[in-house]
């Protein structure tokens, strides 16, 4: 599974990036790099990507590390994926 444009879909839809979602790349900031990145947003992502990649996100899996770049969120969405 290709996750990082999954994961930039997700988060262009869930944001309301626009054009500015195909500019992420792995190594963009979400914690504090997206203005629209925050708490509400945390949660309405991670329900999206449950929902969109059959995957169950517990509360006790989440941290900052995970929500550092996109490409940290879509290395934790694959781990998670394969468990």
């Amino acid at each position: 599974m290709d996750t990082l444009p999954r994961i930039k879909k997700i988060l262009r839809d869930t944001l309301n990036l626009g054009d500015r979602a195909e500019k992420l790349t792995a190594d963009s900031p979400l914690l504090g790099g997206l203005p629209e990145f925050d708490s509400m947003a945390v949660v309405t992502v991670v329900t999206m990507i449950e929902d969109e990649l059959g995957i169950t996100i517990e509360d006790d899996d989440l941290s900052a590390d995970v929500f550092a770049t996109v490409g940290s969120l879509a290395e934790f969405v694959t781990q998670k994926a394969a468990a």
